[in-house]
């Protein structure tokens, strides 16, 4: 069980609750101190006006409410608000925007009771995801849309989905035994005003990138193997003077990947030898391609961006990010914008910018490998059957390429994008929410590209018969990948062996040695 409430929610925890099933435990301190923050706001907002509590929302702010309708008009801006559309988000989304929620009413700083927690909980323990649309928030007064489809099951209605089925929230809620929440204060603007559905996204795709960054690392390891480079751009020395950490950590795991390759060459034995001084024209290319060479100054960037942008994140969703904030401990009501979410919208635009270079250093060094005018070692496509007859990996570049333009076009930052709305009280928006489900869509088609680079190195490490002369780490994802994506000679369709190789770099570890220096 991971414990919410006892300090910052890291990363890694994050992760265990989100990918490993980990489930979710409230520290009884921190919810004592929930409880409070709400009895406080009780008897503060007895004779005093605040937003939100005896107020209209939004541009309707100066409207007082009546004391008999106070209630209803918390439900009523949960189920107004109920208008997304689009694809629903995946379950798991879904569960990230739950626990960044969570996170942040454990803060106590929200003004709601302690059983809006504990039914949280409730929902992420028993893998209940309410039907969240991707399309809705516009990142500020927080995720609208997106978290009032989330309060729209916490009291019972709408849809939720369970074990992989839409359902009515009532059907699910009673085989459970779950009591959907009744509203007493301001649950219903504690619920949508925040950041959460961007930073549940958000994290997840963090995690993802991470993932994506060592694979590639591996990989262009290995084109660097199979092309018999040499191993003096990633050494130690050249890096280390170039003042960026990034750079000099792709180093290090290049380092540690290729340390006891039989195919990497010492450009000291085989160029510094003053026998070459007779040549005109040397048979080998002096220095590589860039997307061969130049692999620790373009992933090095990706590296710290994915890393700034994981210091953001985890910021994020420690953070309260609601409006107003309730300050039991100042005995104030403190009106302003923790909802804004241009932190996490520009970290996701840098996030998707880093990706997409990514996959295009992808698309390139797999261009290199199937093109036999540049590589001249591998047929053309690397096909392993008759060159006219057969087309090796011909078809699957086209997909490649295809799924690089759209990422291309896919970075176009969503942060500078604002669209007034909400009679102009909105007047500056953040577009978060949009930014995080568009870097999703980034990191998606960039295992795809991925995928098709891992396949094709494979049948040129085939085509070479170089297997034995692998590093240990190369080796290793060569045997593990083979078995579900056995050596072809004759064309087959690749679209199913396709998914199945992207579903393993999707849940499989990378090796990625330690980094020592």
């Amino acid at each position: 069980m991971i414990v919410v409430g006892q300090g910052k929610l890291p990363l890694q925890d994050f992760s265990e609750i989100i990918f490993h099933q980990q489930g979710v435990t409230l520290d009884k301190a921190a919810l004592e101190e929930v409880e409070a923050n709400y009895n406080f706001l009780k008897s503060f907002s007895s004779n005093k006006l605040i937003y939100g509590i005896n107020t209209g929302f939004g541009p309707m702010a100066q409207y007082k409410i009546s004391d008999d309708s106070l209630l209803q008009l918390q439900y009523n801006l949960i189920r107004s608000h109920s208008s997304g559309s689009g694809n629903l988000l995946p379950t798991h989304l879904v569960k990230a925007l739950m626990v960044a929620r969570l996170n942040s009413f454990i803060k106590a700083r929200s003004g709601v009771p302690a059983r809006v927690l504990e039914l949280l909980t409730q929902l992420i323990n028993n893998d209940v995801a309410p039907c969240v649309f991707e399309h809705g928030g516009v990142g500020a007064s927080g995720d609208l849309v997106q978290l009032a489809h989330l309060g729209l099951a916490l009291i019972g209605e709408g849809e939720v989905i369970y074990k992989n089925e839409v359902r009515p929230t009532t059907e699910v809620f009673a085989e459970l035994n779950i009591a959907p929440l009744e509203i007493e204060g301001r649950e219903g603007l504690a619920i949508i005003n925040g950041t959460s559905a961007m930073t549940g996204i958000g994290m997840v795709n963090i995690l993802r990138a991470q993932k994506l960054l060592s694979w590639s690392v591996l990989l262009s390891s290995m084109m660097n193997e199979i092309v018999e480079a040499y191993d003096d751009h990633y050494s130690y020395e050249l890096n280390v003077v170039k003042l960026h950490p990034g750079q000099s950590k792709i180093g290090a795991q290049m380092r540690a990947i290729l340390k006891d390759s039989k195919l990497i060459r010492s450009r000291s034995e085989h160029l510094y030898n003053p026998d070459n001084l007779n040549q005109e024209v040397f048979e080998d290319k002096v220095q590589e391609y860039y997307s061969l060479r130049c692999v620790t100054q373009i992933l090095g960037p990706v590296y710290d961006t994915i890393h700034s942008a994981g210091v953001v994140l985890e910021n994020e969703i420690n953070s309260v990010n609601d409006n107003p904030v309730i300050d039991h401990i100042n005995n104030n009501v403190f009106h302003g914008g923790n909802f804004h979410g241009d932190y996490v919208s520009l970290e996701m635009d840098k996030l998707k910018i880093a990706i997409t270079k990514l996959s295009m250093l992808s698309e390139r060094q797999l261009n290199y490998l199937l093109n036999q005018k540049l590589n001249q070692k591998f047929p053309p496509f690397v096909n392993l059957g008759v060159l006219g007859l057969n087309f090796g990996m011909q078809g699957v570049q086209f997909t490649a390429v295809s799924t690089v333009a759209e990422n291309q076009t896919l970075s176009f930052p969503m942060y500078v994008h604002s669209i007034p709305n909400n009679n102009d009280n909105q007047d500056m928006v953040s577009m978060g929410c949009n930014a995080a489900i568009m870097t999703k869509k980034v990191i998606d088609n960039t295992f795809e590209v991925l995928t098709i680079q891992l396949m094709s190195i494979l049948q040129a490490i085939d085509h070479m018969g170089c297997r034995d002369r692998l590093s240990t780490a190369s080796a290793e994802i060569y045997d593990r990948v083979r078995e579900i994506f056995p050596v072809f000679v004759e064309d087959a369709p690749q679209y199913k062996t396709q998914k199945n190789v992207r579903e393993f770099l999707e849940t499989a570890t990378p090796f990625i040695a330690p980094i020592t220096n």
